[in-house]
């Protein structure tokens, strides 16, 4: 399959819980591999309440428990996908590209698991489906994660870092191997946690997110727990390096329930340390483009500029927000092109390679 334009939708669905991404997008590529693109149409659906709370206790479910709840959320992301379709009269795709939903995600186990990939979604939505892209690099000895450098690297080229804020903050840029040949080679990791701890906090407070960060700035700083988080032994590791939830459940909750600090100065506190961890990765006068949800908390923009001395990019809302969607498209597409989506420099696997299933109805 070596065509030049393509049609397809990208899915996703992230560990901050906000909703399903959809994105009707158009790619081309040229003779020469350069890549381009067109967000056609996009939405998220958020979760209902009675979704967001199963997906939150899944990490705990047992082993059957869990086969039973894959079940029930690959009929509702198909009946999620199947609406979206409709809606917007969308025919003559070339596959729906879906990286479903993070339950468990322990790569140094040898395991993660995204729910919704089941083969039965290509036949409820009656498309092509390439899905579950993590599950092949683990088992090729890397993190799983993160997957969207391969889509930084073709598709926005000219900047020096790319950043995404989501649940989790994670960066992607070109760097010289250390082999003699000095080659430059994809280098990606993540960071830190953003918006899956941001956000449990501004629930407490009835709120879905810390709009502009009004309630993190409202706050004071809590300098012993600011020291504890920026100590934590995950920052002191060398990439290829990943989070999941597991790890902030585990490592970074407990440390912020026992600072017994009030909400807005633990929201505060946290801003900080997600921003020094950030300006640790950024040379002085580096470009860097910054999309995902955390782009819209004004207050930590504001505070990494303070830390600082880069040129950030905040792209259009569309691209802020469907950047993950768009990337998870083109892996698809490399994928039925069976082309190398999944780099080893990224993820540490024994090879680049190209993950993924593909699903016929």
């Amino acid at each position: 399959m070596k065509e030049n334009n393509y049609h397809v939708i990208g899915v996703m669905s992230g560990t901050s819980l906000d909703g399903i991404d959809l994105a009707q997008l158009q790619f081309q590529v040229s003779d020469a591999g350069v890549w381009s693109f067109k967000i056609l149409k996009s939405e998220t659906i958020p979760y209902p309440l009675f979704w967001k709370e199963k997906l939150q206790a899944a990490i705990f479910y047992s082993q059957e428990q869990i086969v039973d709840f894959d079940n029930a959320y690959t009929k509702f992301l198909a009946n999620v996908i199947s609406e979206f379709i409709k809606k917007n009269k969308i025919e003559n795709l070339d596959g729906v590209c879906s990286h479903g939903h993070t339950i468990w995600h322990q790569p140094e186990n040898g395991l993660t698991l995204q729910i919704g990939n089941l083969p039965i979604l290509a036949k409820l939505i009656d498309q092509k489906v390439i899905c579950d892209f993590r599950i092949q690099d683990v088992e090729m000895g890397g993190n799983g994660a993160p997957l969207v450098p391969i889509g930084d690297l073709l598709l926005f080229p000219e900047y020096d870092y790319c950043l995404n804020l989501g649940g989790f903050a994670n960066v992607s840029f070109e760097n010289f191997s250390s082999d003699e040949n000095q080659n430059l080679k994809r280098i990606a990791f993540d960071v830190c946690p953003v918006n899956i701890v941001m956000n449990r906090y501004a629930e407490l407070l009835g709120k879905p997110f810390d709009e502009d960060g009004k309630i993190a700035a409202s706050g004071n700083l809590n300098s012993a727990l600011l020291d504890q988080l920026n100590n934590l032994n995950f920052y002191k590791k060398s990439a290829p390096k990943s989070l999941g939830l597991e790890w902030v459940q585990d490592t970074v909750f407990p440390l912020l329930e026992d600072s017994e600090s009030s909400i807005k100065d633990i929201l505060h506190t946290f801003v900080e340390h997600v921003v020094i961890q950030l300006s640790k990765q950024f040379p002085e006068g580096s470009s860097v483009l910054i999309t995902g949800g955390g782009v819209y908390h004004r207050y930590l923009i504001n505070r990494l500029k303070f830390h600082s001395k880069i040129k950030i990019f905040i792209p259009s809302s569309e691209l802020i927000e469907y950047k993950e969607a768009l990337i998870f498209g083109l892996l698809g597409l490399l994928k039925l092109r069976g082309e190398i989506n999944c780099l080893s420099s990224v993820t540490g696997a024994k090879k680049d390679h190209s993950s993924g299933k593909i699903i016929i109805p």
